[in-house]
């Protein structure tokens, strides 16, 4: 068989596995977190599902879950779900604001079912997530357009004024906490990506282009390539056994943000970078078996979590089809081939658990845990599902 006939196989085989995460979202995912993901009692959505009723657990909402799930409604529709989108993300975005809001602005860490406070502790990942939300609905919603870009400007002006670090990025309270860390200034990084396409008047492209030289500059290991969860005060790795974590989903979630914004500005050493940390991900976070991304690696790339999480391969796959989509040749075929693996993985989750449902963690003896199915996954999947429909329907061009 010619290498035309390959990548021609390769591709038809890239737009199956579109469809089939596409019917399986809006066939079998959807009519259950429309009924039993959102929350009919006290309003907002249910942080878990149990596995075996799917049926909301009621337990304590992070602040995250909500603008992860607005999102994930927003996003779902936009992939074909004829539900009540609009209601549900509208309510739902509600009922954050009226029950997360604190007095300073920013948003709260944790509360109980009814929206009740109990965790009001500053958490810049939150705000991230609050920001990403904002950009979502301003982007979808032209209605709440100019509302949406207000709050998002408001949280920036607070977050930029009490908790901007001396140096570039932000720190993670008010007085300092440490480590300062790297995943939420990715998620920052992605809203800012987000928003910047809807307000070009506002901070959000230097912002982001701030972010990115801080992971190329301070994140990511210049003798390695990999890149690095917690720091001190002044962007060098955490002192100890902690500085060294690396987790093969954020080499994969990174890449795929620096490819993005790589090409937005056409900066060809986050192209490089990206493509890097790709590699580690590949070659150093994968089980034994080759079958999925495991949890995290020291930064000698040795194993130090071998348990596989749900969101590691969703950003498996996105990274692939990035990398897929700026490469020719033999290289797009590797990385074409890698968004089948990476699906395969995905479907190892979703068939291990009743229709809609998902499992988290899959253990290194090869079984499951019996977790609540964690409804902040959804952002992962549907994300993932979104990147791959661009992608495929690009085949055709």
């Amino acid at each position: 068989m010619s290498s035309s006939e390959d990548c021609s196989r390769t591709s038809t085989s890239v737009k199956n596995l579109y469809l089939k995460l596409r019917d399986w979202l809006i066939s079998e995912a959807m009519p259950k977190w429309s009924e039993h993901g959102v929350d009919r009692i006290h309003g907002g959505f249910q942080e878990a599902l149990d596995l075996t009723s799917g049926i909301g657990c009621d337990h304590p909402k992070r602040g995250r879950l909500c603008p992860r799930q607005v999102y994930s409604f927003i996003e779902a529709a936009e992939l074909g779900w004829k539900g009540p989108w609009v209601q549900t993300a509208n309510d739902g975005l509600s009922w954050y604001l009226q029950h997360y809001r604190k007095g300073d602005g920013t948003f709260a860490a944790l509360a109980d079912p009814d929206g009740t406070i109990t965790d009001a502790g500053f958490d810049l990942y939150n705000q991230a997530f609050a920001l990403f939300a904002f950009g979502q609905v301003a982007k979808i919603m032209p209605e709440r357009a100019s509302e949406m870009i207000g709050e998002a400007r408001r949280l920036m002006d607070i977050l930029k004024g009490s908790y901007a670090h001396p140096e570039r990025g932000f720190r993670e309270d008010n007085p300092d906490r440490l480590p300062l860390c790297s995943n939420p200034h990715m998620h920052m990084f992605e809203a800012c990506l987000a928003l910047e396409t809807i307000d070009s008047d506002g901070p959000w492209q230097e912002l982001a282009d701030e972010i990115a030289a801080l992971a190329m500059d301070c994140f990511i290991d210049p003798t390695n390539g990999g890149l690095r969860e917690f720091f001190d005060m002044d962007w060098s790795p955490m002192s100890g056994d902690k500085g060294r974590v690396m987790e093969p989903g954020h080499q994969f979630e990174w890449a795929w943000l620096l490819a993005r914004w790589g090409r937005l500005r056409q900066n060809a050493s986050a192209l490089v970078k990206a493509r890097r940390l790709y590699q580690i991900g590949i070659d150093y976070g994968l089980s034994a078996d080759g079958k999925v991304a495991v949890m995290a690696l020291n930064d000698d790339f040795t194993l130090r979590d071998p348990v596989a999480r749900l969101w590691g391969q969703t950003e498996w796959l996105k990274s692939a089809i990035i990398l897929a989509d700026l490469s020719v040749g033999i290289e797009r075929e590797t990385y074409m081939q890698d968004i089948l693996r990476a699906g395969d993985a995905l479907f190892l989750y979703f068939d291990a658990a009743p229709s809609g449902l998902w499992r988290d963690k899959l253990l290194p003896d090869g079984h499951f845990a019996d977790d609540p199915v964690p409804a902040s996954s959804f952002y992962h999947i549907v994300c993932a599902i979104a990147e791959l429909k661009d992608f495929a329907g690009n085949q055709d061009a």
